[in-house]
C-alpha cells in the first residue's frame, strides 16, 4: 500500500523557551504552558492521549502513561524565530543568518526606490502590529490612497490598503514590486499584502492576506517527494512559504476550519506522498493579538477534529503533529517567540510510548518524512524512523 505522510503545524505553538531565547527577547516565553497557566488549564483531551501533556507540564493537559503517539520536542537551530525559517527548517534547510529585520523601519532609499516603481508615496515604514498601524494610519490611507508600508520583530515588509481603495490586484502587484526590490542585504523572509475593510474606528483586515517568499536556497523534503513521483498537497499558506516550489497540488484555506476540512478531504483524494497544512489561526489571530482565550479555543476545536484525521488514516499513514515557532499570548511582546515546538508522530507503523527526546533541530522532522516516503535524503536531520518503527 502507498505510503502518505499528514504534517499538521499548528502555527505558534511553542513549547518553553529556547536556551538562546534571551538574545531574542523571549525570556520565559512559553506559549503553551503559560496560556494554560493564565487560563487555569487547558482542555485538550485528545491531543493529551497523544501525549501532548508527556513533553512539559502543560496545566490541564494530563501526562498518560500510555500515550498513543511517539512525543518529544524539537529545537530550531538556524536563528531567528519567524514562519519562513520553522518551515524551511523543517524541510531541511538550516540558515546559517538571520532573515535581516527592520524595527527602525526601512532604509529611506529603498523606501524611495518602490515608491518611484509603484508610481505613489506611501505611509508609515515603521515596526507595528498590524491591527493597530491600520488605526493610526487608516483614515490617512483613505484620503490620500498610499498604501501603508510597515514591519514587525520579524523580517516582513507589509504592505496593507482598503479593499475598496487600492483594489487586491494591485496590492497584490505592489508586493510583487517589493519582492524583486528586496534581494542582497534586504531579503527579507516575506513581503506580505494585508487588506482591510470598514470605516474609521471600525476598520478590520479581510481574509485576502498573500505572502511573497523567497525561493528556498537548496532542494528541500517538498522537491525529493515530489522528484520521486509522489505527490505535495499544501494547505494553507505552505504553497507561499515554498514561493510554490515542489508543490504538486494547492488548496487554499483562510483559517483553520478550512485546513482542517481541506486536509481531510485531502486525505480521501491522495493516494500517496505528503499533505502538508499550516494552521495559521493560533498565530494570526490570537497570539499575535495577546488572546489566549481565544488561542485556547482554537486549539480545543482543533483537538476536537483529532477523531476525524485519525479515522482518515490508512494503515501505512503518519501523522506528524508539530508547530513552527511560539507566539506567546500572555507577554506584553505581540511579536514571535523563540521556543522549543512539541513533536506528536501517530499511526499504525508507529510503536507507542516512543519518547523522542529533545531533537537538535526542526530537521529531523523532515528527515523522518524522506525516510519513510523513500525519497532519498535531506542534506540537515537526523530520521526518527528507526525510533518509532
Amino acid at each position: 500500500m502507498p505510503k502518505r505522510v499528514i504534517l499538521m503545524i499548528l502555527d505558534s505553538a511553542g513549547i518553553g523557551a529556547l536556551p538562546d531565547a534571551s538574545l531574542y527577547g523571549d525570556e520565559g516565553s512559553n506559549t503553551l504552558g503559560n496560556m494554560a497557566r493564565v487560563l487555569g488549564g487547558l482542555n485538550l483531551p485528545h491531543l493529551a492521549k497523544l501525549g501532548l501533556g508527556n513533553i512539559s507540564e502543560i496545566l490541564g493537559v494530563t501526562p498518560t502513561e500510555t500515550p498513543l503517539a511517539a512525543y518529544g520536542r524539537m529545537a530550531e537551530r538556524s536563528p531567528g524565530k519567524d514562519t519562513t525559517t520553522g518551515h524551511w527548517e523543517m524541510s531541511g534547510i538550516i540558515l546559517k543568518h538571520p532573515f535581516p529585520t527592520y524595527p527602525m523601519g526601512f532604509p529611506p532609499d529603498l523606501i524611495a526606490r518602490f515608491e518611484e516603481a509603484i508610481g505613489t508615496k506611501t505611509l508609515g515604514n515603521l515596526a507595528a502590529s498590524g491591527t493597530e498601524i491600520i488605526k493610526r494610519l487608516g483614515e490617512e490611507h483613505l484620503v490620500t490612497g498610499y498604501p501603508i508600508v510597515y514591519t514587525s520583530a520579524d523580517s516582513v515588509f507589509q504592505i496593507a490598503a482598503h479593499e475598496k481603495i487600492v483594489p487586491l490586484e494591485r496590492l497584490y502587484q505592489m508586493c510583487e514590486i517589493a519582492r524583486k526590490l528586496l534581494v542582497g542585504p534586504h531579503a527579507v523572509g516575506r513581503v506580505i499584502a494585508r487588506p482591510f475593510d470598514g470605516k474609521p474606528g471600525e476598520f478590520f483586515r479581510t481574509s485576502g492576506r498573500h505572502d511573497f517568499s523567497l525561493l528556498p536556497p537548496d532542494e528541500t523534503m517538498l522537491d525529493l517527494i515530489k522528484g520521486t513521483g509522489q505527490k505535495v498537497v499544501a494547505i494553507g499558506k505552505i504553497k507561499d512559504i515554498f514561493a510554490g516550489q515542489g508543490i504538486t497540488q494547492v488548496i487554499k484555506a483562510v483559517n483553520n476550519s478550512e485546513g482542517i476540512n481541506s486536509t481531510l478531504a485531502a486525505m480521501d483524494e491522495c493516494d500517496r506522498g505528503l499533505i502538508f497544512t499550516n494552521l495559521v489561526d493560533f498565530d494570526m489571530l490570537y497570539g499575535h493579538r495577546n488572546d489566549p482565550a481565544g488561542y485556547a479555543n482554537a486549539l480545543a476545536y482543533f483537538d476536537a477534529s483529532i477523531p476525524k484525521l485519525l479515522d482518515k488514516m490508512r494503515e501505512e499513514d503518519l501523522m506528524i503533529i508539530t508547530a513552527d515557532h511560539g507566539t506567546d499570548p500572555t507577554t506584553g511582546s505581540t511579536d514571535h517567540s523563540r521556543e522549543y515546538v512539541p513533536l506528536l508522530i501517530c499511526g499504525e507503523p508507529v510503536k507507542k510510548r516512543i519518547f523522542l527526546g529533545t531533537r537538535e533541530t526542526f530537521a529531523d522532522a523532515g528527515a523522518t518524512i524522506i525516510d519513510y516516503l523513500g525519497a532519498g535524503t535531506l542534506k540537515a536531520g537526523v530520521s526518527m524512523l528507526p525510533l518509532i518503527q
